[in-house]
């Protein structure tokens, strides 16, 4: 035998390190050996210690490459061998299946008849990661020439098995968090719904505005009341959009000191003030392929508002100290509770930047515009007070009670109302819930068809607010409990939740509606 060490390295390296897919880079490997020594198959295996066990992935002969997952228990005499390669030869041969207990171990799981082997350790950084053998049907085949030519193929093998095996982790690990990714999503359009408290009441109107903005690229200004809940309608703008699977970056404007936010916001690099450590990617650069929220956007400096403005303008950042633009890719929605045509006026806030800002403004009613919504807050955060809490039982309201809640301005907003539940429960002792801070008096109540079937004056339980407020959304239904324009839809829930809360209630549908002769109000 006269072959070329040089040029058989060089011709197994570029094989086998040509392919992360190892079955086909197997095969182009096989193709080369074929036509060298004698050789019917090669096989390589993956050790994993973990198991005790040797995993044959790939073989390879003169038909194609096949990708295998079979893996072969090692004993514990064996698996001592294998974890302590180094004391062994890297390189052996093998005349029959039988001389090396290791190999028959393989030969009866693969079912190989008496054959001659030369079976390399692929040795990596002191470990051994597994092994490739050649193989040739018959005894006496191979010399110890073979043998130092085969022990050319360790470093090469090693590598490739290794990098296949990490990429073949990552595309697993890549499918787990797509998977993962794809699941939350669902979740969250699916809850979106049940957590905006409003949505298909006093909010319809946001929402709807919401849903035909949330799909494209521009910029959107939200404006309300403190605590009207204009980060939850940011949340849902941006789950709802093209851009969902990539960051929402969320900045308190007002939270962040004036000589900091130019870094916040933009980042810096090493050495660009003193404290500057280490280089930082400011909040636009981390909200590439995303959203950014900027929260209070009316508290922004001065000389903030100007690189804004460029960033609007050019879709492009330098950060603190550096002199390279960086391209981004964002959708920009703000939000304040100020009024910025005043301060546009007063010189306090850029104009050019505000008509940037507010292409698609959406204004948040605050909670004494949309009194309907106020039952279904309460509930919502007396269950949510309570599950954190630990309650075993959810109490309820006092005879009364929701009169005077419905009747009270609310400041605050949904902050406040979620505030007062949660006092007045710390409060409550287990007993009904009368919200004592609450007073009496207060605008009146507003009310229309679509919005409320309450009447001021009736004593109404949190269940009795419940009931009410499905029985007037069956109103509007017709009855009808799920399909387009259903109740369940209008509720945000499923079909099947109503009609279990409806059995709950003792409120009739369906068949039972029918026989008891009950028409839903």
């Amino acid at each position: 035998m006269n072959i070329d060490e040089s040029q058989f390295f060089k011709e197994i390296t570029l094989r086998i390190c040509g392919s992360l897919n190892l079955e086909r880079a197997l095969w182009h490997c096989f193709l080369y050996v074929h036509e060298v020594f004698p050789a019917d198959e090669l096989i390589l295996t993956v050790y994993d210690q973990s198991l005790g066990a040797l995993e044959v992935v790939a073989t390879a002969d003169i038909h194609d490459g096949t990708a295998r997952s079979d893996k072969i228990p090692m004993s514990p005499p064996l698996r001592k061998q294998l974890d302590e390669a180094l004391r062994y030869p890297r390189v052996r041969i093998s005349d029959g299946i039988f001389d090396d207990p290791i190999v028959e171990r393989i030969a009866r799981h693969m079912g190989w008849l008496d054959s001659s082997m030369i079976i390399t350790r692929l040795i990596l950084e002191g470990r051994f990661v597994g092994s490739l053998i050649v193989r040739a049907k018959g005894t006496g085949h191979y010399t110890e020439e073979h043998a130092r030519l085969w022990a050319l193929v360790n470093e090469p093998a090693a590598i490739a098995l290794a990098n296949s095996r990490q990429y073949l982790e990552l595309l697993r690990l890549k499918e787990i968090l797509a998977d993962d990714n794809r699941y939350f999503q669902e979740e969250l359009r699916g809850r979106l719904g049940n957590e905006i408290i409003g949505a298909h009441f006093g909010l319809r109107e946001v929402m709807d505005q919401v849903i035909r903005v949330a799909a494209l690229p521009s910029p959107v200004l939200l404006s309300g009341e403190t605590g009207t809940g204009k980060e939850v309608i940011a949340n849902a703008i941006h789950s709802l959009s093209p851009r969902s699977n990539g960051p929402l970056i969320k900045v308190n404007c007002g939270a962040i000191p004036e000589s900091l936010i130019d870094s916040e916001l933009f980042g810096h690099e090493k050495g660009a003030f003193t404290g500057a450590m280490a280089q930082k990617r400011g909040r636009f650069e981390r909200a590439h392929e995303g959203t950014i929220f900027l929260d209070e956007v009316a508290e922004l400096p001065p000389q903030a508002q100007v690189r804004l403005l460029r960033v609007l303008q050019e879709k492009e950042i330098e950060r603190v100290g550096g002199a390279q633009s960086i391209k981004i890719d964002i959708r920009v929605i703000s939000a304040t509770h100020r009024d910025l045509p005043k301060l546009v006026e007063e010189g306090a806030f850029r104009e050019d930047l505000f008509y940037r800002l507010n292409v698609f403004p959406i204004r948040i009613p605050p909670l004494r515009e949309r009194r309907a919504d106020i039952p279904a807050l309460i509930e919502h955060f007396i269950r949510e007070k309570s599950r954190e809490m630990g309650l075993a039982v959810i109490p309820s309201l006092t005879p009364g009670t929701i009169d005077r809640l419905l009747g009270y301005n609310w400041p605050g907003n949904v902050r406040e109302v979620a505030n007062a539940v949660e006092k007045t429960l710390i409060q409550s002792d287990g007993k009904s819930l009368d919200f004592p801070d609450i007073p009496a008096q207060g605008a009146p109540i507003v009310a229309t068809t679509k919005q409320s079937a309450l009447s001021p004056g009736f004593p109404l339980t949190l269940e009795k607010v419940e009931a009410n407020h499905i029985k007037e959304v069956l109103k509007m239904t017709a009855g009808r409990v799920e399909g387009p324009g259903g109740a369940a839809e209008l509720l945000g829930i499923n079909p099947g939740t109503l009609r279990h809360r409806m059995r709950k209630l003792k409120i009739p549908f369906g068949r039972s509606q029918k026989m008891s002769g009950v028409k839903n109000p």
